[in-house]
């Protein structure tokens, strides 16, 4: 069995992956921080879980980061907000998990050195098992 926090991720590559018009604002969607790739580009990022669950059903909460990596002066509202729409979709069959609930729990925008910016979003995914 997968621990919720590959299922959680999995769901979230998938649900990012079909979002034909994301594709088209930007080069790519990466499971981690890609070694090389140009800007705009989509990280999922870190997975970290905690345990939550019911009186009779064992669960995990996943705190999910989903990050928006560009260039220039700003950033690109319509692609953060696909990226902020599919994390929405997220609740539902997940592997030998199901999400029970999706709720954005901190947004962050900052701007790089280099001339770069990243915007992060961090989703709590509540997960109940089988």
């Amino acid at each position: 069995m997968s621990s919720a926090e590959q299922a959680v991720r999995a769901k979230a590559l998938a649900s990012l992956a079909a979002d034909a018009e994301l594709a088209g604002l930007v080069h790519g969607i990466f499971d981690g921080t890609p070694p090389r790739a140009s800007a705009p580009y989509v990280v999922v990022g870190a997975a970290e879980g905690s345990d939550w669950g019911t009186k009779d059903r064992a669960g995990r909460e996943i705190r999910l980061t989903l990050a928006l990596v560009g260039v220039g002066n700003g950033s690109d509202d319509c692609a953060a907000a696909r990226i902020e729409g599919a994390a929405m979709t997220l609740r539902g069959a997940a592997g030998a998990w199901t999400v029970v609930g999706v709720r954005t729990i901190r947004t962050r925008f900052t701007f790089a050195r280099d001339g770069g910016w990243r915007y992060e979003i961090v989703v709590r995914c509540r997960c109940l098992a089988g």
